[in-house]
């Protein structure tokens, strides 16, 4: 069955919730270093879904190049204070901006994206494998010639049919 863009954008948001669901597991249960470069790297795992769910046919190497810069750009923000002040208004705010620059965290963005991004390849290929046509030699029944493959008159030809043996 093919991946289409329809699918992806059903999927995407599925995978965001569980990356989300994760994260807020990893929270309630953990107060240490887990809690915090687990919910770093599932973060890049919630951009990296939302890369493809607005576009959905992107291949992985730009999809999560596009994340991993994105949050970048985020982490880089906390420099200027701008994120700070708004997350002590809003808990939305503070789980997607963050509070504070942390340069620890420019490693982990990318350790959330570089396995969803071997994984989309792997899906990838696995659906091209599936939807590309056959080669024509593996469409033709045993006992039809090469030249009949090829399309030349018979009469031309001196060559035995594929399967069958010179006896």
């Amino acid at each position: 069955m093919p991946i289409t863009a329809r699918t992806v954008r059903l999927l995407t948001p599925l995978a965001a919730l569980l990356f989300l669901g994760l994260a807020l597991l990893i929270r309630a249960v953990d107060d240490g270093a887990l809690r915090q470069y687990s919910g770093t790297a599932l973060y890049a795992s919630m951009v990296w879904a939302a890369m493809l769910f607005l576009r959905p046919q992107m291949a992985p190497v730009p999809a999560g190049t596009a994340a991993t810069v994105f949050c970048w750009m985020v982490e880089l923000a906390q420099l200027t204070g701008v994120p700070a002040e708004l997350s002590a208004r809003s808990l939305a705010a503070r789980l997607a901006l963050g509070v504070q620059f942390d340069p620890v965290d420019l490693a982990w963005y990318p350790a959330g994206v570089a396995p969803l991004m071997v994984l989309h390849h792997l899906v990838r290929a696995r659906n091209f494998r599936a939807t590309s046509p056959r080669r024509p030699s593996e469409l033709m029944p045993r006992g039809v010639t090469e030249v009949e493959r090829s399309g030349l008159p018979r009469s031309r030809s001196r060559v035995r049919p594929v399967g069958r043996s010179k006896d």
